[in-house]
């Protein structure tokens, strides 16, 4: 190390990773897998499905703030970060904006960035979701991490581990979190394969598709010229079903091979069902419904709110309490998911009427269950 890395390194400056394959995937537009970019990992429609329906889900969900104290916990409605939710993180971007891009970013690339914006006095003023292709990150001396932006206005500037949300899928080295596409990347090469072959076998393929015989050799100019009439009338998917005209005694013989005969279709298929398993999506909920039933149907929305959507909600709440709120305030944001989780309208009432009946509720809680006001505010209100 020579004389300026020493004295910065003394001075708690950063400490690049040097050739740690997981601080080499952070280079500009990373790779799902290798050759492959997350933004082209999002052409497969069950990527771009599976990412959709979490991100969007999440962004649904309402965001409660409460404080701790003691055994119970009041709710906070006056809290920034509660009027964050309400009116939006910055004056371009709402709240349900906000968290469907730092989800999709982070189910994509492996990481989500958020800045946190702060007032004069150092109260939470809203949050800027950055994009992860912009940022580079460094490890300083301390083992701190600090992330180097660059925006699309030539514009840098650095922030600290304290100054962002940086929500993170599993990692490697607990700091910089691996997108599951590039653990799962023959999973995805097989299912891009598969599209490629679909979309050259429709770019290119004549129909009816087989053998032309010729009674005698043909001329290198009549070879030629039977090619380019081949081409013009019947190559492409929007020339399909084109009659021939044959004439010289030629024949046509239809070949036997087909899509399903190679297992194109059911490869594609399968290719979507490995998807999910890396999302932990029920199929059904992105339009595949090749094993579905009506039984299965209803219970997809609550296993999806109990085995992926609670995961990722709970890394969102606890990301929040680290970064956001102080150490010691006993405050802590929710999501809640009791509206996945509520099922059919009699199985969530019979519910209730268990709950009332057992003591557990009383009718004004099962009412604030549901959203509504309590019943003496209401008859006021009337």
């Amino acid at each position: 190390m020579g004389m300026i890395e020493r004295l910065a390194a003394w001075a708690g400056y950063e400490k690049r990773a040097g050739d740690d394959p997981s601080w080499a995937a952070l280079a500009p537009g990373i790779g799902a897998m290798a050759g492959m970019s997350a933004r082209a990992a999002e052409n497969l429609s069950a990527v771009l499905a599976c990412t959709g329906v979490i991100a969007s889900s999440l962004a649904s969900i309402p965001a409660l703030i409460y404080r701790r104290e003691g055994d119970g916990r009041t709710e906070v409605s006056g809290h920034p970060l509660a009027r964050i939710t309400r009116e939006g993180v910055t004056a371009a971007m709402t709240w349900p904006e906000f968290i469907e891009h730092l989800v999709a970013s982070t189910l994509l690339t492996g990481n989500g960035l958020a800045e946190i914006l702060r007032g004069p006095g150092g109260e939470l003023a809203g949050l800027r979701y950055i994009p992860w292709g912009m940022v580079t990150v460094a490890e300083l001396s301390s083992g701190r991490l600090a992330y180097d932006v660059s925006d699309a206005r030539g514009r840098s500037w650095r922030l600290l581990a304290g100054e962002v949300i940086h929500l993170r899928d599993r990692t490697d080295d607990g700091l910089i979190g691996r997108s599951r596409l590039s653990r799962a990347g023959d999973a995805l090469a097989g299912a891009m394969a598969a599209n490629d072959f679909a979309r050259s076998f429709l770019n290119n393929g004549a129909q009816p598709s087989g053998v032309l015989e010729m009674p005698g050799v043909l001329t290198g100019d009549q070879f030629a010229r039977l090619r380019e009439q081949m081409a013009e009338r019947h190559t492409g998917a929007k020339k399909a079903g084109n009659v021939m005209i044959l004439d010289g005694g030629a024949q046509w013989k239809a070949s036997q091979i087909s899509p399903e005969d190679a297992e194109l279709l059911e490869s594609r298929k399968f290719a979507v069902e490995e998807i999910c398993r890396i999302y932990q999506v029920p199929p059904p909920l992105v339009q595949d419904y090749s094993h579905n039933t009506f039984t299965n149907s209803e219970t997809a929305g609550r296993w999806f709110a109990m085995f992926t959507l609670a995961p990722w909600a709970r890394k969102i709440e606890a990301e929040f309490a680290r970064s956001v709120f102080p150490a010691g305030s006993g405050l802590e944001m929710e999501l809640d998911l009791s509206g996945f989780l509520r099922g059919d309208p009699a199985t969530r009432w019979n519910a209730h009427k268990i709950a009332i009946d057992a003591g557990v509720l009383d009718a004004d809680e099962v009412r604030q269950v549901e959203g509504w006001n309590p019943r003496a505010k209401q008859e006021a209100a009337l």
